[in-house]
C-alpha cells in the first residue's frame, strides 16, 4: 500500500481527534498546537497531523499566534456574540424555508414527540440545551436518560429543518456554526427552568413550521436564540 493510500485516512484520523479534543476541551483556548507533540500524541506522522491542522483554522477552530505556529482558537465573550449573529440569521432563514417547504407531517409528529418528551430538572447535572455544567477539568457532566433522549430529539429536529430548506449552502454554513456552539455547550451552566423553557421553545418551532407559517416559525427561532444567548451569558460562559 502506498503513503498516498494511507496519508488521506490518516489525516482524516488525525482531524476528527484534534477536532474532538478542541470541542471537548481536551485542548483549551490557546493551548499550542505543535506538528511534533501532535504526531506523538496521535501516533502517526508530521504529513496527516499537517493536513489536520489546515482543516483546522479553515474551521475557525485554530488560528496563527505570531510567529510561534498554531494555537487553539479563543472562545471570549465577543467570539460568543459574533457566533450568534450568524447563528441567528442562519437558523432563522432556514426555519422560515423548512416551513414553506417541508413535509407538515414530519414536523407534526416531532412537536408531539417533544410535547411529550421532557427532561426532569431533578437528576443531577442540568445541562441545558444550550450547555452543560463543567466539571473540574472542563468537560460535560454526563447526560441522564431522560436528558440524552430530549438532546436526540433536537438534533433530529434540527436536521429535520436543515432537510426541509433543502439549502446546500445553508445546511454547509450551519454546520460550521454549530462545531463552535459544541465548545460553548461545554461550559455554560445549567439552568433547570431554561431547559424547560427550551423544550417548549423547541416544540413551537416544530409546530409553526408543521402549519406552514414561515413568519412564525422564524419569529419562534429568533426568540429561543435570544433567550440561548442569554443563557450563556448569564451562566459564565466566558472561558477564554
Amino acid at each position: 500500500m502506498s503513503v498516498a493510500d494511507v496519508t488521506p485516512r490518516a489525516g482524516e484520523r488525525a482531524y476528527r481527534a484534534l477536532r474532538e479534543a478542541i470541542v471537548h476541551w481536551e485542548l483549551r483556548p490557546g493551548d499550542a498546537l505543535g506538528e511534533i507533540e501532535l504526531a506523538e500524541r496521535l501516533g502517526v506522522s508530521r504529513t496527516p497531523v499537517r493536513e489536520a491542522l489546515a482543516r483546522l483554522v479553515a474551521d475557525g477552530l485554530a488560528v496563527a499566534v505570531g510567529g510561534r505556529g498554531l494555537a487553539v482558537a479563543p472562545m471570549d465573550l465577543g467570539r460568543v456574540h459574533a457566533l450568534y449573529e450568524v447563528r441567528q440569521a442562519l437558523e432563522t432563514q432556514a426555519a422560515r424555508l423548512a416551513a414553506r417547504r417541508g413535509d407538515p407531517t414530519v414536523f407534526t409528529a416531532l412537536a408531539r414527540e417533544l410535547a411529550a418528551t421532557q427532561p426532569r430538572p431533578d437528576d443531577g447535572a442540568h445541562p441545558t440545551p444550550d450547555g452543560a455544567r463543567p466539571t473540574p477539568d472542563g468537560a460535560g457532566a454526563a447526560e441522564s436518560p431522560d436528558r440524552a433522549a430530549y438532546y436526540g430529539l433536537v438534533a433530529r429536529l434540527d436536521a429535520a429543518i436543515d432537510a426541509a430548506a433543502a439549502n446546500d449552502y445553508l445546511t454547509a454554513a450551519l454546520a460550521s456554526v454549530r462545531t463552535h456552539l459544541e465548545r460553548i455547550r461545554r461550559v455554560a451552566q445549567d439552568d433547570p427552568a431554561r431547559l424547560a423553557a427550551a423544550a417548549v421553545e423547541h416544540r413551537t418551532i416544530a409546530a409553526a413550521i408543521a402549519a406552514g407559517d414561515a413568519d412564525l416559525a422564524a419569529h419562534a427561532t429568533h426568540v429561543h436564540l435570544h433567550h440561548s444567548l442569554e443563557n450563556v451569558i448569564r451562566t459564565g460562559a466566558q472561558p477564554a
